[in-house]
This record gives C-alpha cells, sequence and structure tokens, in this order.
C-alpha cells in the first residue's frame, strides 16, 4: 500500500540549493534507518535482536522528519505522512519485517530522489583517493576513533555511546563506503557523531569512506575479495550503476596492493569496473552486463592471487625439510640396499662404483637446476608460462612415482627389485653398469627435487628464500644422520610404512601441483580462466574457485582411485 501512495505525479525539481541539501540527508538518514533495521532484526520473524541497533534506526527516521519541512509542496504532505507511519510502525510491539521496512525506506528515497532529478546522486564521478582519506581522517576523525580507527581516541574517552570501532570486522561487516559517506555527512544522531557536511567537501567525505574501508586488519584478504565479489553479484543482478561504484569501492581496499605486485591487472580492473557502471547507467541489457561480471571475476581471482596467495616463511620452511628428507631420504634407501647386496654377494669393492654413481648424480642435479634457472632468466617475458608447465610436469612425475611407490609397498617386491638390478649389473661386469643403477635412481630423487624446489622457490619473496634454503640446510643434516645410522649402525628401514606414506605424501603434492600449475597457466593467459562462484578457494591445497583447474584436480582425483583399485587387484589374495 504505501508504494502505491507514492506513485502520484512529481513536482517539479526543486533548484534552491538549501533544498537540495535537506533531500540529501533525509535520503541519507531514510537509508540509514533501514540499514540499522535490518542489524537489529536481521530475521523475517520480527525478533529484535539488537535493540541498539532499532533505537538508533528510530533516531534516524526522527532526523529525517525533520527535514520534511524543506521538501517542495507536492512532497511534504505525503513523504512526511509516509515517513511519520514507517516511523511509527518501529514503535508497535511486534516489529515489522525488515524487508518491508526495506521496502518502505526505498519507495521513500526512490520518490525524493526522482523529484529532484540527478541533483541529489551521492556517489563521485572521479573515484575518491584513499591517500587524501588518510590525512582527513587524521585531521577530523581520528581524535575520536584514534589514529588506528578502533575507537580509542583521546576525545572518545567517556563518551556514551562510545566511537565505533572502525577497525572490528564483525562490526563492520555489513557498512558500505556509502553508509560510512552517509554517517560523515549528516552524523549519527543519539551519539557524539557530528555532521561533516559543512566542514568537509564532498571530495574529502568520500575520501575518508574509501580509507574507513581500509582499516580492518583483514580487509586487505579473503574477507576484502568476498565483499567486493557480494556487491559485484548485487550490482549486476540490479543493474544498478551505483551499486557497481559500490564493488568498486570495496575493491579499492586492496586495489593498492594489487597495485603495487601487478599495475596492469589492477588498471585492467579498475577499467572494468568503470565501464559495468557506465553500461548499467546506459540500460545494458542482462547477458551484456553477465560478460562483463564474468571478465571482472576473472581479474579478481587473479588479483586474489597476486596479493593473498603467499606461504608463510614457517610453510615454506617445513615444507623444504620435507622435501629434503623424503627426497633424499629415497636415495639413500636405494643407495643403502645397494649397499647391502654387494656386501652379501661378496662385492665389497664394488661399493665405488656405487658411490661413484651417487656423486655424479649429485652433480648432474645441480647442473640440471643451473639449467633450469638459466631458462627461466633467458624467458622471463614467459615466466608464468614455465612456472604454469612446470608445476603440471612436477604433476606427472608425482604421480607416477606415488603409484611407483605404492606397488613396490611390499617388502619382498621392492628387495626383488633391487636384487634384480644389482645382478644385472654385476653378470654384466661392467663397473659403469653398476654405477649406471647408482646414477638413475639417484638422479631420479634429483630431478624431483628440481621441480618440487622450484615451485617453493617460486611461491616466496626474498625473505621465502631464506626459510626454503634453511628447510634444506636442516634437511641435510638430517639425512647424513640417516645415512651413517644406515652404514654405521645397520639400522633397519621400515620399508612398508615408509612407502605407504611417502606414496601418499607425493600423490598429495601432485594434487596441488595440478591445480597451481592450471593457475599460473591461467595468469600468463595459456589456459582461460572460468570463475565458478560456488567452487572453494583453499590455495595451501592448489584449490582455485575456476571450472579448469577444478577439472584437472577431479581427473586426478579420478586417477588416483584407479590406480588405487588396480594395484589392489592385482595384489596377491591369501589362500
Amino acid at each position: 500500500m504505501f508504494v502505491l501512495a507514492l506513485a502520484g505525479s512529481l513536482p517539479a525539481q526543486g533548484k534552491d540549493s538549501s533544498r537540495v541539501l535537506a533531500a540529501r540527508r533525509m535520503v541519507s538518514a531514510i537509508s540509514l534507518a533501514a540499514k540499522e533495521y535490518r542489524n537489529g532484526v536481521p530475521a523475517a520473524g520480527g525478533k529484535i535482536t539488537a535493540p541498539e541497533e532499532v533505537a538508533e534506526s528510530r533516531l534516524f527516521l526522527d532526523q529525517a522528519e525533520k527535514n520534511v519541512a524543506t521538501l517542495p509542496d507536492s512532497l511534504r504532505e505525503p513523504v512526511g505522512l509516509l515517513v511519520a507511519n514507517l516511523r511509527a510502525s518501529l514503535d508497535r510491539p511486534s516489529a515489522p519485517p525488515p524487508d518491508s521496512v526495506s521496502q518502505w525506506a526505498d519507495a521513500l528515497v526512490m520518490r525524493i530522489t526522482r523529484a529532484f532529478g540527478n541533483t541529489l546522486n551521492q556517489y563521485p564521478a572521479v573515484p575518491p583517493s584513499v591517500a587524501r582519506g588518510k590525512v582527513v581522517f587524521a585531521q577530523a576523525c581520528a581524535s575520536c576513533h584514534g589514529l588506528a580507527g578502533r575507537g580509542d581516541g583521546p576525545g572518545g574517552r567517556g563518551l556514551n555511546p562510545p566511537p565505533a570501532n572502525l577497525a572490528d570486522p564483525a562490526e563492520m561487516r555489513t557498512v558500505t563506503p556509502l553508509d560510512v559517506y552517509r554517517k560523515v555527512s549528516i552524523g549519527v544522531p543519539g551519539t557524539a557523531m557530528p555532521r561533516f557536511e559543512d566542514d568537509l567537501t564532498d571530495a574529502d567525505r568520500w575520501a575518508v569512506a574509501a580509507y574507513v574501508s581500509t582499516l580492518q586488519p583483514d580487509s586487505k584478504m579473503a574477507a576484502a575479495f568476498a565483499a567486493v565479489r557480494s556487491r559485484l553479484d548485487t550490482a549486476v543482478a540490479n543493474r544498478s550503476a551505483d551499486q557497481a561504484f559500490d564493488a568498486y569501492l570495496a575493491f579499492e581496499q586492496v586495489e593498492t596492493d594489487v597495485r603495487a605486485r601487478n599495475a596492469p591487472l589492477a588498471g585492467r580492473l579498475e577499467d572494468e569496473f568503470a565501464n559495468l557502471r557506465n553500461r548499467a547507467a546506459a540500460g545494458a541489457s542482462a547477458g551484456e552486463l553477465a560478460g562483463i561480471h564474468e571478465q571482472i571475476l576473472a581479474g579478481l581471482e587473479r588479483a586474489e592471487r597476486e596479493v593473498a596467495d603467499r606461504d608463510s616463511r614457517t610453510n615454506l620452511f617445513l615444507e623444504s625439510l620435507g622435501i629434503t628428507l623424503r627426497e633424499g631420504f629415497e636415495a639413500i634407501l636405494i643407495i643403502g640396499a645397494l649397499m647391502a647386496f654387494l656386501a652379501k654377494a661378496g662385492a665389497v669393492e664394488r661399493r665405488r662404483d656405487v658411490a661413484w654413481g651417487a656423486w655424479l648424480a649429485v652433480l648432474a642435479s645441480l647442473a640440471t637446476f643451473a639449467g633450469v634457472e638459466l631458462l627461466f632468466e633467458v624467458t622471463s617475458n614467459q615466466r608464468e608460462a614455465l612456472e604454469g608447465w612446470t608445476m603440471l610436469l612436477a604433476t606427472v612425475v608425482l604421480f607416477y612415482v606415488s603409484y611407483w611407490l605404492l606397488s613396490k609397498v611390499e617388502a619382498d617386491k621392492w628387495n626383488a627389485f633391487v636384487r634384480d638390478k644389482v645382478k644385472s649389473a654385476l653378470s654384466s661386469g661392467s663397473r659403469w653398469a653398476l654405477a649406471g643403477v647408482a646414477f638413475l635412481a639417484v638422479y631420479r630423487e634429483g630431478f624431483e627435487t628440481i621441480l618440487f624446489y622450484k615451485a617453493l622457490l617460486t611461491s616466496g619473496n626474498t625473505g621465502g628464500v631464506v626459510a626454503v634454503v634453511a628447510g634444506l640446510a636442516v634437511g641435510c643434516v638430517g639425512l647424513v644422520l640417516i645415512y651413517l645410522a644406515i652404514n654405521l649402525f645397520g639400522m633397519r628401514l621400515p620399508l612398508r610404512p615408509f612407502f605407504a606414506v611417502t606414496g601418499g605424501l607425493l600423490y598429495y603434492m601432485a594434487f596441488v601441483f595440478a591445480g597451481k600449475g592450471i593457475a599460473e597457466l591461467q595468469n600468463a593467459g595459456v589456459v582461460g580462466m572460468r570463475p565458478v562462484e560456488w567452487g572453494p578457494r583453499l590455495p595451501a591445497l592448489g584449490i582455485y574457485p575456476t571450472a579448469q583447474s577444478l577439472w584437472a584436480q577431479g581427473i586426478l582425483l579420478v586417477l588416483a582411485l584407479v590406480a588405487v583399485v588396480w594395484a589392489l587387484a592385482r595384489s596377491p589374495r591369501p589362500a
């Protein structure tokens, strides 16, 4: 009924600047009232969960009623009556549903906005400056809110209610830059928050709103990108230019970080947000906006990878340590088995051949690593593509090795494998044949290690390199101790659990590299990117919400299941 009551003829646009300012205050107060009411009554059942939010909603409507007298004659009576009725509904014992209050408020805002034309548009034509907002915030807001926005400024002591904690993610979860701009402009009734409409320019108020969005500690990570996507979805669904701009303001929370790591990507995203806003304002079709939407989502996925997908130094150290111990342990296991078999075969003097083969494999591994680094340096313009192909190659090798180990779970199978290789080398009478067995066994581990370490070094910065090298050094010390324990004290190795656990770990790394390899190729433009909004995003597992990466990992899961079933089918059954 209230929507029908607003459907009358539109009055002439107000020309008086004071009337325009008063109308803007009304629009802001009514919109904030609906927002605060939803925070206080989040469900349709009418149960008030936050009385202080509902009380603030009433105060905003009281503030709106004070500006009714400044409206044009044709608006004054109908708008005044409906504002009063909306205000009265909030005092009823049974609180109205939040959707009803929002619809009522939206209809009122629409009627007032139409009456004044574009003069009430509150979104700036030029994106606000976060740097300017920081300066203005320090001058006008920090005395109460504190320099970090935590509400602990010296001017806020003793205030009741206390200044809002603008750095609290929970408190600011539903607050948009437009909400902040409105509160800075008209103040917050019932609190010490004054209005700055007369003291700060419109550009400065928007700059403060943009800066406040950066104060939450997690605003530059997953939470900020989630907020951008949510507002972007809303803007496209409603074909709203203003909501598209609101989504861009949310992106500004992380734009500085994105620009520092990938300036061209930040520039493209800024252009795409502007294009979305312009096309929505021009009445573009849903299909056209959906195409722009998909482009922005793909750009946001790349941007989040740039600023968020960085392993911690602890993770890099542990991963480096794990690679060294695992790959080195496998090499030592093979060399140790060769040495033990030669001793049993009465060919102790041939151990020197095995040692030569192992050391040559180490030197060949170092040369291979130098060659890979040189390749990356001379093709730096294709670095992302090379990193992607390297990770996918690592995926293939890891999957093969993990299954190869699975087929050797039984200790007797492993012993037979080693015995056959050594017998063949001894029967040939050639020292190079025996050295070749050791060389191939160790070089295989070295080649795998090169692939894995290249991925680790790619994911870290200077501090990350230090962590990787530290993990390598500690791992090497551990390998020396393991070798001494095997060679001098005859330590028996638990082959069955070693192969089973190592095979699982290698498959896990293959799964991670499959997702990250596709991600690198997407960043390089070699592989397309189709975002899947329902998909999970777990970079630590190489899982990204894109159809291409999820398909690659899904195929790997299927292949793993097939490999396990095949291995079980080939296992001898007990009589």
